[in-house]
């Protein structure tokens, strides 16, 4: 039996130690090089294990430049570690700011606005997802973000203002609605129109 444990625990040593590799692999060879520069940024999405929100038929996936279903049972994906990085340095998160996460899904975007922003509101309308993130959160240890369920595009007014909302995802239009719920001088950050011609946009509200 002690010849066993010593075994069970080398091998989750290793595979800790895999995926923090991974980590690193992902921030060097495909954050990192797409001019996202912001050291807290970086410190933000070494820090959080990306394996931890996905499924167990997803997490191989986790590092991989590309979306990634956070489970079998729905449609959602975790955003391409490229462009979410991107949406991040473009958002310009200072640790006084009071973030929006619109389609949370299973908590990992927060996870890591948690480590730039003050305050985080996370939006999920999909219950099971929701109710997902609120558990990896906890695990993880984010208590500046509150999960809330409610249909992502009225947002979360009752959260409000936000100096950022973050829109996980594309949207089929623009999101100028949820642009109410900004802060004088908030941003919101969205990728918008369909596939092959969808462009990351940033919304600035003045006055």
């Amino acid at each position: 039996p002690q010849s066993r444990r010593r075994s069970a625990n080398f091998s989750r040593g290793t595979n800790e130690m895999d995926t923090a590799q991974a980590r690193q692999a992902m921030v060097d060879r495909q954050v990192r090089p797409h001019d996202v520069t912001d050291l807290r940024i970086l410190a933000a999405l070494l820090e959080v294990p990306r394996e931890t929100f996905l499924d167990s038929a997803h997490r191989a996936l986790a590092y991989l430049d590309t979306e990634v279903p956070v489970s079998t049972a729905s449609r959602r994906v975790l955003l391409k570690p490229i462009v979410f990085g991107k949406l991040l340095q473009a958002a310009g998160i200072r640790e006084s700011d009071r973030v929006l996460d619109v389609g949370c899904a299973t908590g990992y975007s927060a996870a890591v606005l948690a480590r730039l922003a003050g305050q985080v509101v996370a939006l999920e309308e999909d219950a099971p997802l929701a109710s997902a993130a609120t558990a990896n959160l906890a695990a993880l240890g984010a208590p500046q973000v509150k999960v809330v369920t409610g249909p992502l595009t009225a947002g979360s007014p009752q959260g409000g203002p936000y100096d950022v909302i973050l829109l996980e995802g594309r949207s089929e239009v623009a999101p100028e609605p949820l642009c109410e719920q900004l802060a004088d001088g908030g941003r919101l950050l969205a990728v918008v129109g369909g596939a092959p011609m969808a462009k990351a946009m940033i919304y600035d509200k003045t006055g």
